[in-house]
């Protein structure tokens, strides 16, 4: 049977939206927002009806019948941690999108979207991989202090369909592999992936990790925290710089890395220094990860927007190779992992998950 498939990720100021019939994309569409329009909404879960309309408007205008669609298949926002794979949106994962139980990000609307729009339209909603994926080894928890726990909370929608992909081209399962994933973006998170689970990670929201075109990464701790206290900074300001005009863009005034390697080229040698940093930091965190598997890994894998950079890439590769082989998957493929997530589902190939 050739399902329809309607696939939304909403960001900040987008909606980005995409129809599949059976295996092929019909319509690949990203609408921009206005940001005065925006503005009028106190919060992200309140913009739903008025993002509902345009989406509804979009697929009418492109000629497409919404009664036909099968299911809507969603990204995941900040609920509570769960394990990875499909989920159906039933109302208590509404009512903790839209409370926020893990705070406000643009993709909590998305679950939201997704079960309104299947109660209009009679459709099946789900959710795949949300960035709260939590499927940690017990000791990776440990911080070193008591009253922090680690967290899992990372690229998690993208690092499992590159590393499902790998998998396949590599003639195994997802399931029987073991893999480090590196997710290079506006913040870097590092995974382990072993046998279908992300073991360990770094939480890349709060600038754990690496520090990358916006985000701190990790800090010392001590300077950290007399910073904190100096009085000569506030609260937003720290942090600001740990996520959102951290990392690259604190150093160099810019998180272009487009630009920052045409500096280079140039013979810019801070930032020829800021870009070899990152990608030290980088590979000090993929290297981190191969002793918590007793260095059995299958791949070494970057993905992510950073990994079209060729001098990112062989900077990297250079540092760890010799933990395994290194794939390159560049950009992100959330769109068509959504697709999948829902698809396996009504195939019968994987049971939907029940948020409680």
């Amino acid at each position: 049977m050739d399902y329809r498939i309607l696939v939304l990720n909403p960001g900040s100021t987008s909606t980005k939206m995409a129809l599949y019939e059976g295996q092929e994309c019909v319509l690949d569409k990203t609408v921009r927002h206005s940001s005065d329009v925006l503005k009028e909404y106190k919060r992200i879960a309140d913009q739903e009806s008025f993002r509902r309309k345009i989406i509804l408007e979009t697929l009418e205008e492109a000629g497409f019948k919404v009664e036909e669609i099968d299911a809507i298949s969603a990204r995941g926002g900040l609920l509570k941690p769960i394990p990875g794979g499909t989920w159906e949106v039933n109302k208590k994962m509404v009512e903790d999108l839209q409370a926020g139980v893990q705070g406000e990000h643009a993709s909590n609307l998305a679950g939201i979207l997704a079960y309104q729009m299947g109660q209009q339209i009679n459709a099946r909603a789900f959710i795949v991989d949300p960035v709260i994926v939590d499927e940690m080894d017990e000791i990776a928890r440990f911080s070193g202090m008591p009253e922090i726990e680690r967290r899992s909370i990372f690229h998690a929608l993208n690092q499992k369909a590159v590393a499902r992909d790998v998998a396949e081209e590599m003639g195994t399962e997802y399931e029987k592999a073991t893999f480090i994933v590196t997710h290079m973006g506006g913040g870097v998170s590092v995974g382990l992936h072993r046998k279908g689970k992300v073991v360990d990670v770094n939480n890349a929201l709060d600038g754990e990790g690496p520090f990358s075109p916006e985000r701190s990464g990790g800090l010392p701790v001590g300077d950290l925290v007399k910073l904190c206290f100096s009085g000569e900074h506030s609260q937003n300001f720290i942090k600001k710089r740990i996520k959102g005009q951290g990392g690259m863009v604190a150093y160099l005034g810019t998180n272009d890395l487009i630009q920052i390697e045409k500096e280079i080229e140039n013979g810019d040698k801070k930032s020829e220094e800021v870009f070899a940093a990152m990608a030290y930091q980088i590979a000090k965190e993929i290297g981190s990860l191969g002793p918590a598997n007793s260095g059995k890994i299958d791949a070494v894998i970057l993905t992510g927007g950073m990994a079209n950079s060729p001098l990112l890439v062989n900077l990297i590769e250079e540092r760890v190779k010799y933990i395994a082989p290194v794939v390159v998957k560049p950009g992100e493929k959330e769109m068509e992992a959504l697709w999948k997530g829902t698809l396996r589902v009504l195939q019968g190939r994987e049971e939907p998950q029940i948020y409680s």
